[in-house]
């Protein structure tokens, strides 16, 4: 055993049951990273393209995040509150007024137009919680009116970014009743795209300027941003989908003519970044350090506890329990574990899963980060049967 307590023949167990879901086809790639006290252990399994197309997995391979960009995006959030450039329970009206006056359904299932106002104006600790009224509705696809006004706008989640500009999606948002009161519900994804419109305004720059200036740079995140360079392209993997009927992988992005080529019309704070195993360890070691990285401080300790002790009441939670599991609630742009139900359940964890085949995890109590970066989309909010795989043999490796 090694000082980070991490067992060499048990991290060995993982490398196998990861190579036995590329080897039976679940998906063609994946990159999987364990740091425990200074020690890093890299797994680069499988091959960037299916059918082994595209050449080997590479540790620096570039993955479309998804929703493991709300973290990130979260952090740079709270830079900006510490600054008291923005202030957590300040309503958000004056930089978004496109969000003043809110209406809000009656019924989350009822007409557009049936309608009452907003008891309160809707705030940047709203959007970090996602209690800001608006989001992913759970019932079938297209079945509440609101869910069918949200997709007619471009505005429903999903892992690709709006095709829409910042101030037309803010503008197209702003036209759509709310679904529940501010501050009453969780409603998953849509507070952290209003999030980055909100940064955006509050700097007076671009999004992707101040994150990469006020966060990434400064972390070393060399690889992370909303698009993929030219020079960088090769590294991309291709990225799928599984087919429902058949269970086979259907391309769902080529990098050859990828839509990560480009700077995207509307960068999403939500679920739009790129990034490698290497640059998001970076990212986590600071949160794992209270804010602080090498000789930098980049948040403050009181900063990232609050953003990751859980904000949510039992029945802010109640209809979100495909998500949530009875064991973990949300913080401030994360999850936060906080039942031990399951091997990796260690309260305090905190984390969050992309949609696109991600996961992202840090351990406070077990000194432990955990990155998974896969090329195939999710089916569901209930994390499939590689993640579990991954985070179980994480922590039985874990040897003191």
């Amino acid at each position: 055993m090694s000082a980070s307590g991490l067992s060499t023949v048990r991290l060995g167990r993982m490398r196998e049951v990861l190579t036995g879901h590329v080897a039976r086809g679940d998906l063609p790639g994946l990159v999987a990273l364990v740091a425990r006290r200074g020690e890093v252990h890299v797994e680069a399994i499988g091959t960037t393209e299916a059918g082994g197309g595209g050449g080997p997995m590479r540790r620096d391979a570039i993955f479309r995040i998804a929703s493991v960009t709300k973290p990130v995006t979260a952090a740079a959030a709270m830079i900006l509150v510490e600054e008291c450039r923005l202030r957590l329970d300040d309503p958000v009206d004056e930089l978004l007024p496109e969000l003043a006056d809110r209406k809000v359904l009656r019924r989350p299932d009822g007409p557009l137009d049936d309608t009452v106002s907003a008891h309160r104006p809707i705030t940047l600790r709203d959007l970090l919680t996602y209690r800001m009224g608006l989001g992913a509705v759970m019932a079938p696809p297209g079945e509440y009116p609101i869910q069918r006004a949200m997709d007619e706008a471009g505005l429903s989640p999903g892992p690709e970014p709006a095709p829409i500009e910042p101030d037309e999606w803010m503008k197209r948002l702003g036209n759509l009743p709310l679904v529940h009161q501010p501050g009453e519900k969780w409603m998953y994804h849509t507070g952290s795209d209003v999030l980055g419109v909100l940064m955006a305004r509050a700097t007076g720059r671009p999004l992707e300027e101040f994150l990469k200036e006020r966060l990434l740079e400064l972390l070393g995140m060399k690889d992370t941003g909303f698009h993929v360079p030219a020079d960088k392209l090769a590294r991309l993997p291709a990225a799928y989908r599984l087919d429902p009927e058949t269970g086979a992988l259907v391309l769902d992005d080529d990098p050859r003519q990828t839509l990560w080529g480009r700077p995207p019309a509307f960068p999403s704070a939500a679920g739009g970044l790129v990034s490698t195993a290497d640059d998001l360890l970076a990212f986590c070691t600071m949160m794992l350090n209270k804010g602080r990285y090498g000789g930098e401080r980049i948040l403050s300790r009181l900063s990232v506890e609050l953003m990751t002790t859980d904000q949510l009441t039992e029945e802010q939670k109640a209809e979100n329990a495909v998500f949530f599991g009875g064991g973990s609630g949300w913080g401030l742009g994360v999850n936060v574990v906080t039942r031990r139900n399951d091997l990796a359940a260690v309260p305090g964890r905190f984390g969050w899963n992309g949609g696109t085949g991600t996961s992202v995890y840090t351990d406070p109590a077990e000194e432990l980060i955990g990155i998974l970066l896969t090329q195939r989309h999710m089916t569901s909010p209930m994390p499939p049967a590689v993640f579990r795989d991954f985070w179980t043999c994480a922590y039985q490796a874990i040897d003191d």
